[in-house]
């Protein structure tokens, strides 16, 4: 009997509370309206945010050493040829990558070789940073071979061959089929030259990009340095980067042996990448700020649209707590306004904005339509160059904490109202006149 009684107590205070939202349906629907826009207007940012986060990402790691990078230990702070991965310790690090485990998660692994040195040509000399890597994998990883602007990229039959930017060509007068001249330190600290013939022309956008960066196949390099088959650091991509962590731990543990040797570390991109990885969180940062106004307006316009209601229903209260509605129960009343208010407007919001955004903008949104001509093609960060169509990124996570926020900030908000209701005097509130 008393289960019967509480669900029936139940029924009338939701009954109550649903009546109240009805009588004034002007001030509800405007309540509800700025609920919507600002729960649709989270969805976006959110969404949009990490979009542009995951896009700056993937663009820096495609232009470094990948999401996660295995290295030496020295080699991130050296940049020396005699502080590389020898074939052996290599060779474990991509039995490893191979498991089952690892390369379900793995998009892209590049085998890669990175050499300061110069490069030079009849008409001049300059410093170039030299890329060696496997072709065929570099395909997978790299965005330069999508950046031709002369000639091709590098074939894995490819032997002198040379894959240069579009700075270099211009200042060592070369043209498709010229030789260049690279010279580095080799691995027994000796000056050596590699002649090659450039096969294709990039245009990345970055000028230091642009104006040094060279690849050539990693098999010409080793000839060339005597490195052999010998690496800098292996770069793996992945499909997304909340993936990283988990790889970069999984990594660690296969890689026990020669890790606690210091033969060999692993790095995410964040550690490879500090710069990067400031430029997101500040970022990220100012994106809270943004939320934190959205949800104070929410916050207010709740608190308008209950306490107006309790203040203009004193004598209404009065009468319910005279026919026997206890004060708790008076409070619970204006509670639940403010919650059904919350929750069906969240709800609309979320799922409407959410619809919107991926039905308009789910193919990409092209950031230079708001940042004018400067962005036509690409956004230049530094050494790094973002491509500005990003892509709206949705996340399950992030839609059930917008919901959860804006919930605990409806009830938060209708607690002083529903305070303010449950102690209302019934003798004064009968004074009181419509």
């Amino acid at each position: 009997m008393t289960t019967r009684r509480k669900a029936l107590q139940i029924s009338v205070i939701v009954t109550l509370a649903l009546r109240n939202l009805r009588r004034q349906v002007r001030r509800t629907l405007l309540t509800a309206l700025a609920i919507i826009l600002g729960a649709g207007m989270l969805v976006f940012a959110n969404a949009l945010g990490d979009g542009t986060h995951e896009q700056w990402i993937d663009d820096g790691v495609r232009a470094g050493s990948g999401h996660v990078t295995i290295e030496h230990p020295a080699f991130r702070v050296s940049r020396k040829l005699e502080d590389r991965l020898v074939a052996d310790v290599r060779a474990v690090a991509e039995v490893a990558l191979a498991t089952p485990a690892l390369a379900d998660r793995i998009t892209g692994v590049s085998a890669q070789l990175t050499i300061n040195g110069m490069a030079s040509s009849a008409a001049g000399a300059r410093p170039a940073q030299i890329l060696a890597v496997d072709p065929q994998a570099e395909i997978d990883f790299t965005i330069l071979d999508e950046q031709v602007i002369e000639g091709r990229y590098l074939q894995s039959d490819d032997r002198l061959a040379a894959f240069v930017g579009v700075g270099l060509m211009e200042t060592l007068n070369l043209r498709l089929g010229s030789r260049l001249v690279l010279t580095a330190q080799d691995a027994d600290k000796e000056i050596a030259g590699q002649l090659v013939r450039v096969v294709g022309v990039f245009r990345n956008g970055a000028p230091p990009v642009d104006n040094a960066v060279v690849h050539i196949p990693l098999a010409v390099a080793g000839e060339w340095l005597g490195s052999g088959s010998d690496v800098s650091n292996i770069a793996v991509m992945v499909e997304d980067s909340t993936e990283v962590s988990s790889l970069v731990r999984d990594l660690r543990q296969a890689l026990a042996d020669p890790l606690d040797a210091g033969r060999v570390t692993v790095l995410s991109w964040r550690e490879a990448m500090p710069a990067l990885a400031s430029l997101v969180a500040v970022d990220q940062y100012g994106n809270y700020v943004i939320f934190g106004v959205l949800f104070i307006i929410i916050a207010l316009g709740i608190v308008n649209t209950v306490l107006m209601s309790v203040l203009h229903r004193h004598r209404e209260f009065g009468v319910l707590q005279a026919l026997g509605l206890t004060p708790r129960q008076t409070g619970t009343v204006v509670l639940i306004e403010g919650l059904l208010l919350t929750t069906l407007s969240t709800l609309v919001g979320v799922g409407l904005s959410t619809w919107l955004t991926w039905y308009f903008l789910g193919d990409g949104f092209d950031m230079a339509v708001i940042a004018g001509d400067a962005l036509a093609n690409n956004m230049d960060m530094g050494s790094v160059v973002i491509d500005p169509i990003i892509v709206p990124m949705f996340s399950v996570a992030r839609t059930l904490q917008t919901l959860g926020w804006i919930m605990l900030m409806g009830i938060l908000s209708s607690i002083y109202p529903a305070f303010r209701a449950a102690r209302i005097d019934v003798a004064e509130s009968m004074k009181f006149d419509r």
